[in-house]
Parts: structure tokens; sequence; C-alpha cells
């Protein structure tokens, strides 16, 4: 006691650094001006950690998995949720997505087909594209989370997906995955036998995307290539043939490009909402490359695409309603969209990919529709427009398919 005494009234700066440690460690002991002045004895330490340096307090525990309570997935049995949630069948904004290029490049190439297509035909190619849509968006859904297996759990959005927690096998994810290329390609089965050599090609994008980012900085560059293919479908589709008719062929490859730009520029918005997971894990993105200057790079993503919409609309020939509706919506809402949406804030990034899907995609459809509508009605007179790339175009018979 005598020595703690002294250790206590001794030079001012030990005084201070055992005041100092007692504040950091715990509960504080007696400095010299208590010690002369109490009698008690030195408090025990404590036999509980402090609060700070707890290892349960600066560590949360991760949210369990809860099976859905409402929407489409709580209505399914038990055994099927894993694989509906493999699928995103409740998240359906990437199968809009991929339809879209689908539906633009039937209505661009319905005024080409000879005679112009009617609106039965094209109802029923949106709807067989619309389906094919679904299944094989489902399909790349389910090779992405195997290729991710060991990623996924890593990354806070995507650790509960059921392959990643382990309610589906990887097994039975093969499996699952090779019944929905079957029933994809029975939907291919049902167009011309010339979409065959069209679509079945688009297999290798679709594998090779989990790989790229892995590889690559650059993997929203590998999505939109994958992701654009239907914008050639349509021509095929409605017996147009790329191979003969050059008017197509330079639209159907301006459509694909602008896809392709619209795809890297709504992904990287989708990007920066897992960015510091990503780099945490080691996954690549245009997010975390350009992350200083992303609102830059979608700016000329959207005049990239643009331009080649607009591109597109010339080599056809297409009249006013096309370059108003399609370049003129799609440069209002991208514009809107690049200016408005918060990169920082993942709910604000999740908004923007959502709707955006809606504002861009709808304004360019609409734009299609219309302009295959003024020509089906003949608004244009008869000053020939799209007319002349007609000329060329082959029809492809149920004898020759």
């Amino acid at each position: 006691m005598d020595r703690l005494r002294r250790i206590a009234v001794g030079p001012a700066p030990l005084g201070k650094l055992l005041l100092r440690r007692s504040r950091r460690y715990g509960p504080p002991i007696l400095t010299s001006p208590q010690l002369r002045s109490s009698a008690t004895a030195i408090p025990s330490p404590p036999t509980t950690p402090h609060p700070r340096h707890s290892p349960r307090s600066t560590i949360p525990s991760p949210i369990p998995y809860q099976p859905p309570s409402s929407g489409l997935l709580s209505h399914l049995p038990a055994r099927w949720i894993p694989y509906a949630e493999l699928v995103r069948l409740d998240k359906p904004t990437g199968t809009y997505y991929l339809f879209f290029p689908c539906l633009f490049s039937t209505l661009l190439a319905a005024p080409l087909a000879g005679p112009i297509a009617p609106p039965t035909t094209v109802l029923a190619t949106s709807l067989l594209f619309l389906s094919g849509a679904l299944i094989m968006r489902g399909a790349g859904c389910a090779i992405n989370d195997l290729w991710d297996r060991d990623l996924d759990p890593h990354v806070s959005r995507t650790r509960l997906r059921p392959v990643a927690r382990g309610a589906i096998t990887p097994r039975a994810a093969v499996v699952f995955t090779g019944f929905q290329l079957l029933t994809g390609l029975g939907v291919l089965l049902q167009f011309p036998t010339s979409c065959l050599y069209y679509g079945i090609p688009s297999l290798v994008p679709v594998a090779c995307y989990p790989l790229a980012k892995r590889v690559t900085y650059y993997p929203q560059v590998v999505l939109g290539l994958t992701f654009s293919w239907g914008a050639i479908m349509g021509f095929p589709a409605l017996g147009v043939d790329l191979l003969s008719n050059t008017p197509a062929l330079l639209a159907a490859g301006c459509l694909y490009a602008s896809n392709v730009a619209w795809t890297v520029l709504y992904d990287m918005i989708y990007a920066h909402m897992d960015i510091r997971d990503d780099a945490a894990a080691g996954i690549k993105s245009m997010a975390l490359r350009h992350e200083a200057s992303t609102k830059a790079v979608l700016t000329g993503l959207a005049a990239v695409q643009v331009s080649l919409l607009a591109a597109a609309g010339l080599a056809v020939g297409a009249g006013p309603i096309y370059f108003a509706g399609t370049c003129g919506s799609a440069a209002a809402t991208l514009g809107m969209m690049i200016w408005k949406v918060n990169l920082t804030s993942v709910t604000d990034c999740w908004w923007w990919f959502r709707y955006g899907c809606w504002f861009t995609g709808g304004g360019v459809a609409a734009g299609l529709l219309g302009e295959y509508l003024a020509q089906l009605r003949g608004l244009y007179g008869d000053d020939g427009r799209g007319r002349g790339k007609r000329e060329h175009a082959e029809v492809i018979t149920p004898a020759a398919s």
C-alpha cells in the first residue's frame, strides 16, 4: 500500500498517465488527491470487459434468412421457393431489360417485311420473345449463381441467394438450369429455322459473363453483348433476311450496338449498389474502375446510345415519328436519370435501375410502335419511307423453314 501511495503521489506526468490508462481500460483508479482524502480500498478490476472493447459491440451479427412472407413467392410451396429465388421470379426487372431489345427489333423489322407484318404477327412474335426472355433470364441467373457461389457469401446483397446459402446444391442447380435451357430451345423452335443460327451463339456470352468480372473491370460490356442479343432476333423472326438486305443489316447492327451502350449504362448504376463489397471480395466492375467519373462515363454512353438509334432509323428510312419517339425519349429519360441518380445511395441506384427500364425502354418502344403504325396506315403518303428497304426483304415461308 505504501508503494502504491508513493507511485500515486509521484511526479505529475506519471499521475496523468495512470488517469489516462484508467479512462481507457475501465473505471478510474484513485489519483493522489483521492488517496489522501479517502480511507477506502482501491476498487478491484472489473470482471466484464468494457463495452468499447467488447468484440460483439463492433461486429453486427448477420441477418439470417427469412422465407418470403408477402408477394408472389409467399404463395408457393416451400420446396419451390429456392428455385423461384434462383431465377429471380420476384425481381422481374432483369426480364424486362432482356425483353426490350427483342421488342425493339420486332417493331423495327415489321415495316421491312414484304408485305408489312400485320399487328397480329407482331403481337404473337413479341409474346414469344417475352416468354423466351423470362426463361433465358432465369437460366442466366442460375449460371451466374453457380459461377459466383464462392463470392456471393461475401457480398451482403447476394449472401442469401439459394446456392450461396446452401438451399440448393450446385448439382441440383445444374440440372435445373439444363431444364430451363431445353425449355428455351423449345421456344426458339417456334420461330423460323434461321433464328436458330442467330440465337444459339448467344449462349457463349451468357456463360462467359460471370467469369468476366474476375478478370476485367469491364464485365458490363460482356453483359451488354449478352442482353442485347434480342436486338438482332426480331429481323429473322419476321422473315427479314439480314444477309441479303443491307439496310436491314445496318439497322440491326446499329440497334444492337445501341442496346449494348444502354446495358452498360444501367448496369454501371446497378454495380454502384455493391461497390464496397465488390472491392473487398475482389470482384471487378466499371463502377470501381471509374468511381470518380461515373456520371461522365454515363453521359458518354447515353450519347452513343441515342446516336446509334438515330443511325438505325436512317438505315431503314424511318420517318419523323421514329426520331421524335425513340431518340427524343431516350435522350430525355437518360439525361434525367443521370442527373438525378445518387450513386452513393443503394436505394436510389436500385430505384433508377428498376424504373429507368420503363422510362427509357418504354419510350423507345413507343416511338418504334408509332413509326410502325404510321407506315402500316400509310400516313407518310407515297414518299416511299421504308418501302424501298422492303424490296430486298426475304420472307421465309413455312415450307422454306
